[in-house]
């Protein structure tokens, strides 16, 4: 059953919170199947089904034909929208495209770094927002680990606090050390989810290639789940070996 974030806020401190992504229909319906309560449409598309060297080459028609697609194979589970590279930078290009998004499907959308007078617009127009602290890959030079050092700890410990007052009702930390991702947890009556935050967040996030091992490399602190990538070269290869001796059809 589809929950709001509202909703899902109550599982904070009772039941950890389980988040994949997803980009097609049918895989959004495996998930949905498996009872995972969100999907994140991830701008994370661009690079793990894209071919693109980073994320900030996703755009809006890219995120708004993903969610529809995932929004068919899933019409039951809790989806997040992701706002794409300079689709926010403005409080009018915050609003409009968030519109945008939730028009394809999605049930609440997200945004990187301290974009606090954006998220108040959005939840102004009635749109849930999960915000993102931490490693911010849209603007970030670097996947390093962030928040190694006080001051920067202090720093996303501050953001995170003011996003959740300024209407955000979940919040992704990624990308910093285990203990920053528990102070953070305890500093907000909000859910947290986290990669590569530690294992005191609320909940965690995956990027599904990551967890059915489909590719060539992984983020350190991914789980591969399986290894399909071996699984669609086996499978190929036994197809193209009975298409040249005559086996198939």
């Amino acid at each position: 059953m589809k929950q709001t974030l509202k909703q899902l806020q109550n599982l904070k401190g009772n039941t950890r919170i389980s988040m994949l992504t997803a980009y097609n229909c049918p895989v959004a319906r495996s998930i949905e199947q498996a009872g995972v309560p969100i999907i994140l449409v991830g701008d994370s598309v661009g690079m793990v089904e894209m071919g693109f060297s980073s994320t900030r080459d996703v755009t809006m028609e890219h995120m708004v034909y993903h969610i529809g697609a995932v929004r068919r194979g899933a019409p039951n589970t809790h989806i997040i929208g992701d706002l794409p590279h300079l689709s926010y930078e403005s409080v009018e290009d915050a609003v409009s495209n968030a519109k945008k998004l939730v028009a394809a499907g999605a049930d609440s959308v997200k945004l990187e770094g301290p974009y606090f007078d954006a998220v108040k617009a959005i939840v102004a127009e009635g749109i849930e927002v999960v915000a993102h602290t931490g490693l911010t890959p849209q603007k970030a030079t670097s996947f390093k680990k962030v928040g190694k050092d006080a001051a920067e700890a202090e720093q996303i410990l501050q953001d995170s606090v003011a996003l959740q007052q300024a209407g955000a009702g979940m919040l992704v930390l990624e990308h910093i050390p285990a203990e920053l991702g528990l102070k953070i947890t305890q500093a907000l009556t909000i859910p947290t989810i986290g990669i590569g935050a530690g294992g005191d967040t609320d909940g965690q996030v995956l990027v599904i290639n990551d967890a059915l091992g489909i590719g060539d490399y992984w983020p350190p602190f991914s789980k591969q789940y399986a290894h399909v990538t071996e699984t669609i070269s086996q499978v190929c290869a036994k197809y193209r070996q009975e298409v040249e001796n005559k086996q198939f059809p």
